[in-house]
């Protein structure tokens, strides 16, 4: 009896250290969802640390400054640029959402009568009816929407303070979790953390091209065309467009029904001006843009967008592709790490 005693206590001891392990695995990772939020803040900080940073060593660059004035100037001259041009086209943006506020409700009812003229059109018409939310729940809608807003106004400021400490002094917190992680058994830590820098500044520089080109090209399309309040249209595109896709969506909208009530012709060329934009910044401008680091494939970028909408909510949506961007470097990573030494990796492989 004695015999079995002792044979059985060392595997007794090792199920309750993997008992132990497991348990405490768990606990992080509840602990980790319970700090979704936060964590959420302090990877829009790095993003906008990111931006800072870079802005500011290239200012250090180009005009031989102090890092400590540059990167104030980093944070000082995007603001100055916002404000200026809401100073100089202040009155006519807010003129031209004016204008598209109190001409929304017009074409839509002008689109609602030119789909009754078809037998599809009714039947949309009557399926869209029994969808039609009651005035209590879009009065609940907008309480709910102004009651945010003051959250995300808040939660701006945290991240762009926030970014500008990290901005400030990168090395001070990246050094020490590097240490720590290669004292830890990942001898790789910096060398990943390089790999996601540059993940990031490449989709940051990307994003800030196709954002621009989507703002200018649907403005100039729209006017071509000869929609009204095209400039402010444009604006919300361009602005939108930091969130792949969500930009076409809110934009595409309002500017069809509007392009319909003014003649069937221009609500066709208004479909046509906002795909030719699309196409051409998805296709062209991005790829361009972002260099070597390839764009993500847009049914990848589609479902992470889905997938982090619906477990971590609005602040989810705006941060999915870039975390799915450290996510594809993380996953090249492991893959190359599980390749031994003297061979080359499938994906590395390149003429």
């Amino acid at each position: 009896m004695a015999d079995d005693d002792k044979s059985a206590s060392p595997g007794g001891a090792r199920l309750f250290r993997h008992t132990l392990v497991v348990m405490a695995g768990v606990a992080a990772g509840l602990i980790t969802w319970q700090l979704s939020h936060l964590l959420l803040l302090l990877f829009a900080s790095v993003l906008a640390a990111l931006m800072f940073h870079d802005f500011a060593a290239a200012l250090q660059r180009w005009l031989k400054l102090p890092f400590g004035i540059a990167l104030t100037l980093a944070v000082i001259l995007p603001l100055i640029v916002i404000i200026v041009i809401f100073g100089l086209f202040g009155n006519l943006m807010v003129g031209q959402f004016t204008a598209l506020t109190q001409q929304f409700p017009a074409a839509l009812a002008s689109a609602r009568t030119w789909l009754r003229t078809t037998e599809i059109g009714r039947e949309v018409i009557n399926g869209l009816d029994g969808y039609a939310p009651e005035v209590g729940t879009v009065v609940g809608i907008v309480r709910a929407t102004l009651a945010n807003l003051g959250t995300g106004v808040s939660e701006l400021a945290i991240v762009l303070v926030g970014g500008v400490y990290l901005g400030a002094q990168p090395g001070l917190y990246a050094n020490g979790i590097i240490n720590a992680a290669v004292g830890a058994g990942f001898p790789r830590t910096r060398e990943v953390a390089d790999r996601l820098h540059n993940a990031l500044i490449a989709w940051l520089k990307g994003q800030a091209v196709g954002m621009a080109f989507v703002a200018v090209g649907t403005s100039i399309g729209l006017s071509i065309v000869g929609l009204p309040s095209a400039v402010a249209i444009g604006l919300v595109a361009g602005l939108c467009e930091f969130v792949p896709y969500l930009g076409v969506i809110l934009v595409s909208v309002p500017s069809v029904i509007i392009g319909f009530s003014m003649g069937v012709q221009t609500g066709i060329f208004t479909i046509i001006a906002l795909v030719v934009v699309q196409q051409l910044q998805g296709n062209v401008v991005t790829p361009m843009a972002q260099g070597k680091f390839a764009d993500l494939p847009p049914a990848l970028t589609i479902f992470s967008l889905i997938a982090f909408a619906v477990l971590l909510g609005p602040l989810g949506i705006i941060l999915a592709v870039p975390m799915t961007v450290v996510g594809m470097v993380l996953v090249r990573v492991a893959m190359e790490a599980r390749v031994p030494s003297g061979s080359v990796p499938p994906a590395a492989g390149r003429r």
